[in-house]
């Protein structure tokens, strides 16, 4: 099926999210009516499609869900605040949405600003849950309160390494954000060549929502790797492909989920052809499995400007998992029972994605699959 691109386009997007947060006013405890949940991400800047698109799917189920009557009477409304994807932001928006008393943190995007969160989250031992990042150091050590949809950059990670080195490439560099998202993908890329006494040939860094990338390619094309796998937003990476082809490189790239599949396509055009990216979600684009069929018709209902891609994808899973963990956690739900409510779901199947939580284990998947872009804008598995 063809890749379907879309980029909401930021005057409109704003409105969206402008209006979808002024319309909730008041704190959670005092509308019994309803449950808010309160997201911070990237609805501006060089990150921006990242939060636009993971909001958008979350949005699509909450509204039909709604439409329907919501869980046990009451409708869900998810508040966003917009972070730039900075972390001193999220923190401050964190702050506020805590002392606002939502019932749940819900969707964030990024490392970096999930780790600017957790001690806020810590200490009010709120609900934090479907974050949109793969980071080690956001599941271990456990939290009881915090709940994770994806898998890993580790498990991401693990199988692209396997893919490079079972076709006997040997020599991969790494070019990365220089920051705790970068470093997590990085520590994935080190765990995964060092049994197998591998290491990078090169590594090369850019700052976060920067596209400064001149420097890391000159470091990394003077080692001469067959393959640069990267962790970055979409922005740097569409701008380390660019000037690395400019400067001659044949190379294949790898990119994990968080890129942003179609926000990548879209920056790229037709130099998207042969980019590899992990996936941690099914496919958007694709009938083979039931979620996937659900979620491509709750985009076409949806009408608008909403197409199908993975970071809305994700975000679609995300608010199905939450509420069916929403709905095991009785009436009324207190955050306590929401929690007892998710670690029931053992081995649950969401129609082809499973969910496997426990008392001790909140990772819910370790789906992993890689996915091929196309110079026509498609997606290949």
């Amino acid at each position: 099926m063809p890749f379907l691109k879309t980029s909401l386009h930021r005057r409109d997007a704003i409105k969206y999210v402008a209006a979808a947060g002024a319309a909730i006013a008041l704190p959670a405890l005092a509308q019994p009516a309803r449950i808010v949940l309160g997201q911070s991400a990237a609805f501006s800047g060089p990150a921006e499609q990242l939060g636009l698109q993971m909001n958008q799917g979350a949005r699509i189920y909450f509204d039909a869900l709604n439409a329907t009557g919501g869980v046990n009477g009451r409708t869900i409304e998810l508040r966003t605040l917009d972070d730039g994807y900075e972390p001193e932001r999220c923190k401050a928006n964190t702050d506020k949405l805590i002392k606002d008393d939502v019932f749940a943190l819900f969707g964030y995007v990024g490392t970096p600003t999930c780790m600017a969160a957790m001690p806020l989250v810590d200490a009010a031992k709120i609900p934090f849950f479907g974050p949109f990042t793969g980071a080690e150091a956001l599941r271990d050590p456990f939290r009881k309160t915090v709940f994770h949809v994806r898998a890993s950059y580790d498990d991401e990670t693990a199988l692209i390494v396997k893919q490079l080195t079972s076709l006997g490439i040997q020599k991969i560099a790494v070019f990365h954000q220089n920051d705790a998202y970068g470093q997590a993908g990085l520590s994935g890329v080190l765990s995964a060549l060092k049994p197998i006494g591998l290491a990078p040939v090169a590594i090369g860094t850019v700052e976060r929502n920067s596209v400064n990338v001149s420097k890391a390619v000159k470091d990394i094309m003077a080692a001469q790797p067959a393959a640069v796998i990267q962790v970055g937003a979409y922005k740097a990476c569409a701008a380390f492909i660019r000037e690395a082809r400019k400067a001659g490189y044949g190379g294949t790239f790898f990119n994990v989920s968080f890129v942003g599949t179609q926000a990548l396509a879209d920056e790229l055009g037709k130099e998207a052809r042969g980019v590899v990216i992990s996936q941690v979600m099914p496919s958007p684009f694709s009938t083979s499995t039931a979620i996937s069929r659900e979620y491509v018709e709750a985009v076409r209902k949806a009408g608008g400007d909403a197409k199908p891609n993975y970071s809305s994808m994700e975000g679609y899973v995300a608010a199905k998992v939450f509420t069916e963990g929403l709905k095991r956690a009785g009436k009324p739900a207190t955050r306590d029972s929401l929690v007892t409510g998710l670690e029931s779901m053992q081995n649950t199947d969401f129609g082809g994605f499973h969910v496997d939580f426990s008392a001790r284990d909140h990772k819910a998947s370790n789906y992993v699959e890689l996915s091929m872009l196309t110079e026509d804008g498609k997606v290949r598995r």
